[in-house]
């Protein structure tokens, strides 16, 4: 019974057990949270969400062997109550990518190229609605699959499917990026890149 499923069932009669879902999960869901929300939120959310989920732990369906949805859908129903600073996060994002790092940067307009693309990244995300840039960034920063996310979120895979759809549909819609090669300007949609 070493799945997260035996663990939960185990902390029913030894409480102390479900700190091997912590030792598992917590660093992935920090990472997760601090993505979405900012480092300066992340601590805080993820304790609370391994509070939640030992307080709810009686309600945790055990035919499910994976507790990651489970506490990705926990943490991702915290985010939302931090809505604002995850907004401020994205705008940051976008107002300035990170600093250049001139040591390992082969040249100052790749870096400009690199700060361009993260700009426009964040300006998708905003646009997107929460439910979309949920199912999203459980997917690519989570690194679940759908069904994993149909279970955090506790919606039918349809849904997440439908989502993702939307998601790529806004991730797609920037206008046409301009491209230099030898002196000439050419131009390629996004899914080119």
């Amino acid at each position: 019974m070493n799945n997260d499923s035996g663990v939960i069932e185990r902390s029913l009669r030894d409480p102390a057990a479900f700190g091997e879902l912590f030792h598992r999960y917590a660093g992935a869901l920090h990472r997760y949270v601090a993505r979405r929300a900012g480092e300066s939120l992340a601590d805080d959310v993820t304790s609370e969400t391994f509070l939640i989920a030992f307080e709810r732990r009686t309600a945790f369906d055990l035919g499910r062997d994976d507790a990651r949805p489970w506490l990705f859908g926990i943490a991702t129903n915290l985010i939302h109550r931090h809505r604002i600073a995850e907004a401020r996060t994205l705008k940051s994002l976008e107002r300035a990518a990170a600093e250049p790092d001139y040591d390992n940067s082969p040249s100052v307009d790749e870096f400009v190229d690199a700060q361009r693309e993260v700009k426009k990244m964040a300006r998708r995300l905003r646009r997107m609605s929460s439910a979309d840039r949920d199912c999203l960034l459980l997917f690519a920063w989570g690194d679940f699959t759908y069904e994993q996310i149909a279970q955090s979120l506790d919606i039918p895979i349809g849904t997440v499917r439908s989502r993702m759809n939307r998601a790529r549909r806004i991730l797609r819609t920037e206008p046409l990026s301009e491209e230099v090669h030898h002196g000439q300007t050419h131009f390629a949609s996004d899914s080119a890149q």
